[in-house]
């Protein structure tokens, strides 16, 4: 009961009301006197606790003497107040996340070292979220469960132009991965590249992350305990590191196409 009381506490109700509307739901409809009883709210403080519940649509009541409170479905009940929550999360989300880019706009010397593993993946996602026309990356190698975060936020962004230039397999764990058929396999533009053992990630010719770990003697397997991601907001750095992105896809295209005649 102790964790249902708290949910509902975290649902805006207070103690009193979440011990009261918890009573309910075995009664299913009850007197104030009986509710007080075996929830163990003092009879003084039950009709208002009631009368708070009736005004946040928990509870019904019908007239009569006594008067009859009767439970709402829990379903009915808990599956409103979790779209109000999630709702009032998202605008949250969008005001911090208005104020947070633009005081990342006022941020001298833009530069930040990022480490360790979930980390390093999060501001990824961050930087495609940011993303306003184009994301291109260079993978030569992907952490454990970082590719299917990657799709999953790519497919996300239908709108941007997305560039991959890929590495055709990694080694995750001592096992073989293809990081090719993973993104063809979810309609993602990707080309298979010679890649080295980095990561880039450019959004917008804006900003960028270089990822760099090292491996294991036998180059299979990188050693996730020493990844570093380097985060670079100076646009003229990202622009010329996107240029020289484009410029290798152009060739690639060209020298492909030629193969193909």
């Amino acid at each position: 009961m102790d964790e249902n009381i708290n949910t509902l506490k975290g649902l805006g109700l207070t103690m009193y009301e979440a011990q009261a509307y918890v009573t309910l739901t075995s009664l299913i409809s009850s007197n104030a006197t009986e509710i007080s009883r075996q929830s163990e709210i003092p009879r003084s403080k039950i009709y208002d606790v009631l009368k708070g519940l009736v005004k946040k649509n928990f509870i019904e009541v019908e007239d009569g003497r006594p008067l009859t409170y009767i439970v709402k479905s829990p379903v009915e009940v808990l599956s409103r107040e979790k779209d109000k929550k999630i709702s009032e999360i998202d605008d949250t989300i969008t005001r911090l996340t208005y104020i947070y880019e633009n005081g990342m706009s006022q941020v001298q010397a833009p530069i930040w070292r990022i480490y360790g593993v979930e980390k390093i993946i999060a501001q990824e996602l961050e930087i495609i979220k940011r993303a306003k026309t184009s994301i291109n990356m260079r993978i030569g190698f992907l952490f454990d469960g970082e590719g299917e975060a990657l799709v999953k936020a790519l497919k996300n962004r239908s709108d941007l132009r997305i560039n991959i230039l890929a590495s055709p397999v990694c080694y995750i764990n001592d096992e073989k991965f293809d990081i090719i058929q993973l993104f063809k396999d979810n309609d993602i533009n990707i080309q298979k590249a010679d890649i080295p053992f980095v990561k880039l990630i450019i959004s917008d010719s804006k900003e960028m992350m270089h990822t760099y770990t090292k491996f294991s003697e036998d180059k299979r397997n990188v050693i996730p305990e020493t990844a570093i991601g380097i985060w670079n907001k100076y646009e003229d750095i990202a622009k010329n590191y996107d240029d020289r992105f484009m410029n290798q896809l152009k060739k690639m295209k060209k020298k492909n196409k030629n193969q193909k005649n």
